[in-house]
């Protein structure tokens, strides 16, 4: 068994190290580029605006006066709780331990980029999206090429919608799933040693099956409560420890920038981190935390009943915005400013154990309450990945499969709860990074090939919105 996996994690490692190269990369910042040439910069134009539509929604509650399962604001926040997850926390321990504090800005180069990435994925979404045969909006990279590309290109339009919808089933279930539950499974293994990891397992099986089974309304109506709950939580007690470390902020952010361009890696004891590895390390965990690329936030923002169908890749540009910029620098802020560095270069922490370090970061600041903060917001993090993507993943099911076969994948999904919570979490990060990155290529294709529609839409839609 130890073998199987052990020849499992290397196929991942050298499809990851493809798929985050410097090939893909150079298509990922390049994409990002273009989008933000043909929308002319609408995550600078319109980011005003994109702010006050989406806090305009969440204080009127309103209907969206269109015809959806979701208001607009329900779409975003179940959108929102399905990437911020363990990626925010965990993940920028990895960024920082692997690709160096470095690894920090670059995930905040992409985040800008992604910007208008996301916008213009939710944009396209919801232009080419249609009705199943029970009313419920279905959209995204798999409806945006068969419904787009001509006749003489419906083979390819098919075979790279499938690999779209087969990716992203196997994302749901590993990556925002299974990795999810995994990083619960840590944390709380930490706060209670005496509780084995099959229990957490069980506990969340049961509390996503009872969201899950409810469908996308009810999944809706769950990440919409948790979602500000989870975001608060961590926001205000990351603003305690910044205040209480205010003097450390400036040189850690003066290392992010300094190790950026720098080979030397001057955290934790670290050595022999590129700039290469900086950039890619970077980009990677910053895609794995807020998608943008990965093309899986529409499959729900296309459900919103917004009036006008354009208006909802707004909220693409606020999505990308609060899970990088504002979380994930919180907590590469919160684990610089607080001296877990010292601990891994003296070795008293496992640089390898990133959960581990986010959790001691906290503790150390703030002492037993920054360990039950950060236990509790990793929770919520992850459980709201698990149900939020098992939206994205329902409407690649039933692409693939057909809607009456839904109850299989909603079985499936919450057996993979149990599955992560027993299974070595190195190997589900790795084959989570694999499956991010395999999801990109038809999404980035679809991005590129639709550009001008892109252009003309944010011309007819956006661009008038607020003169």
């Amino acid at each position: 068994m130890n073998n199987f996996l052990t020849l499992l994690d290397n196929f991942f490692n050298t499809g990851t190290g493809f798929l985050f190269g410097p090939i893909m990369l150079c298509v990922f910042f390049g994409t990002g580029i273009l989008m933000t040439i043909v929308t002319r910069g609408v995550q600078f134009r319109k980011f005003g605006v994109a702010i006050r539509t989406v806090f305009g929604a969440l204080r009127k509650k309103g209907d969206g006066k269109g015809d959806g399962q979701l208001k607009p604001y329900q779409a975003l926040a179940t959108a929102l709780s399905s990437c911020v997850g363990n990626g925010n926390v965990v993940g920028v321990s990895a960024a920082l331990v692997s690709g160096g504090p470095g690894a920090i800005f670059w995930m905040w180069i992409a985040a800008i980029t992604g910007m208008a990435t996301k916008y213009a994925e939710i944009l396209l979404a919801m232009h080419f999206r249609e009705k199943d045969e029970n009313g419920i909006w279905r959209g995204g990279v798999m409806y945006i090429l068969t419904r787009g590309m001509s006749a003489n290109w419906k083979w390819l339009a098919k075979f790279l919608g499938g690999l779209f919808a087969v990716c992203c089933v196997m994302v749901s279930y590993i990556s925002c799933n299974a990795v999810q539950a995994s990083s619960v499974a840590g944390v709380m293994g930490t706060t209670f040693p005496s509780v084995p990891g099959w229990v957490w397992g069980v506990i969340i099986c049961i509390l996503s099956a009872l969201c899950i089974m409810g469908g996308i309304q009810k999944i809706g109506k769950v990440c919409t409560f948790l979602t500000p709950i989870m975001a608060c939580i961590y926001v205000f007690f990351g603003l305690i420890i910044l205040l209480l470390n205010i003097g450390a902020i400036p040189a850690a952010i003066g290392l992010i920038f300094k190790s950026a361009f720098s080979n030397q890696a001057a955290w934790g004891g670290i050595t022999g981190i590129t700039i290469k590895t900086a950039i890619s390390k970077g980009v990677t965990r910053g895609i794995f935390s807020n998608e943008a690329g990965v093309g899986g936030a529409p499959l729900v923002h296309v459900t919103s009943d917004i009036e006008v169908p354009a208006h909802q890749s707004l909220y693409g540009i606020v999505e990308v915005f609060f899970d990088t910029i504002v979380i994930c620098t919180f907590t590469a802020l919160v684990i610089l400013c607080s001296g877990v560095g010292d601990l891994v270069a003296n070795g008293t922490l496992d640089a390898a154990q990133t959960a581990v370090i986010s959790n001691t970061a906290w503790k150390l600041a703030l002492g037993g309450i920054g360990d039950f903060v950060v236990t509790i917001s990793l929770a919520l993090f992850c459980f709201s990945t698990i149900i939020g993507w098992c939206t994205y993943g329902e409407t690649s099911w039933e692409y693939l499969f057909g809607s009456k076969s839904l109850i299989v994948f909603r079985i499936i999904h919450v057996a993979f709860t149990f599955i992560g919570c027993v299974v070595s979490a190195q190997v589900l990060w790795d084959a989570a990074d694999f499956c991010n990155g395999v999801m990109c290529i038809p999404n980035l294709f679809s991005l590129i090939i639709f550009a001008g529609l892109i252009a003309k839409d944010t011309k007819d839609y956006i661009d008038p919105m607020h003169k």
